[in-house]
């Protein structure tokens, strides 16, 4: 299985402390490294590929992921050059996770109209796909362009679509390209999203990435307090009545090496997960160095 994960520690979101965790991670056997978007907020990481051309050059083999590059933000032809760009840098190590964003007022900053947001991605993907073929693009009546570089990756690196809602996953599944589950949905919520998924047009895709929190405890009580740390913050929760253990692990992995081997192995079971994205704890108050242990633990714990 393959197993990559994002940054665990954006105290430092600069390039040259990404490029820091990159590295990292490729020593300890991490086969891929995920950067988001996002927007306006103090952590702000606006322009991913940028960064991660960074990581390209501190790094050798680990693949460089975007969770959610935000194509309604871009001129089609310029993000095929871009990607293209960074593919070529890489030496074909890209993997091109796609959204559309779903904050009105980000949307709205770039001249998005958050309506017509699913036509738009749609239709930005489309020309890409086109330009990274090779094929010559209509920009005007009589005049074409084609793009160059082209990427690495022949016709282009993979595609996966980040996806949250019933709209997003039926278009996902009716362009037969992945769907990046998040790190934020219930195994049951999961197990339905890929059905509809499938049922959309999907049912021949074979890569089915899942994010996942995983933190590996040394302990029933730092579970118990590593969960109830996590329980704290707005998440999906489990039915009433359950404990922080369970509540958590519903939606996150956290627990003993035994216990997180175990699960990892019931999420490949039940929604035939290929690609793990071990995420970040987004919960304050995590001892960084145990973090940082967690990662280096977790490739023998699941090897």
């Amino acid at each position: 299985m393959h197993v990559g994960l994002t940054p665990w520690d954006f105290s430092d979101p600069g390039a040259s402390a990404l490029a820091e965790q990159a590295a990292f991670a490729e020593a300890q056997g991490y086969a891929s490294f995920w950067l988001p978007e996002n927007h306006f907020n103090p952590n702000a990481i606006p322009d991913p590929l940028m960064l991660l051309s960074g990581v390209a050059a501190a790094t050798r083999r680990i693949r460089l992921g975007t969770t959610s590059y935000l194509l309604t933000l871009r001129h089609p032809l310029l993000a095929a050059e871009q990607v293209a760009v960074l593919d070529q840098l890489s030496a074909g190590r890209v993997i091109l996770g796609v959204g559309r964003g779903y904050a009105p007022d980000m949307l709205k900053a770039f001249n998005v109209v958050p309506g017509e947001k699913r036509e738009v991605f749609e239709t930005t993907l489309a020309i890409m796909r086109r330009a990274w073929e090779g094929e010559a693009v209509e920009v005007g009546e009589g005049a074409a362009v084609t793009v160059s570089p082209l990427p690495s990756q022949r016709p282009h690196p993979p595609i996966w679509v980040a996806a949250f809602g019933p709209k997003a996953l039926a278009q996902a599944g009716r362009l037969g390209l992945p769907y990046l589950a998040s790190p934020m949905e219930s195994m049951a919520v999961l197990e339905s999203n890929y059905a509809a998924h499938r049922a959309a047009g999907a049912q021949h895709v074979t890569c089915i990435p899942v994010m996942r929190s995983v933190f590996v405890t040394r302990g029933a009580r730092e579970t118990t307090a590593v969960c109830e740390l996590l329980a704290s913050i707005p998440r999906p929760r489990a039915g009433a009545g359950a404990g922080a253990d369970s509540a958590v692990n519903d939606w996150a992995v956290v627990g003993e090496a035994s216990f997180v081997r175990e699960r990892i192995c019931e999420y490949r079971e039940r929604l035939g997960m290929t690609h793990l994205i071990v995420a970040r704890l987004r919960a304050g108050g995590m001892d960084r160095n145990r973090v940082r242990e967690s990662v280096i633990e977790l490739p023998g714990v699941l090897a």
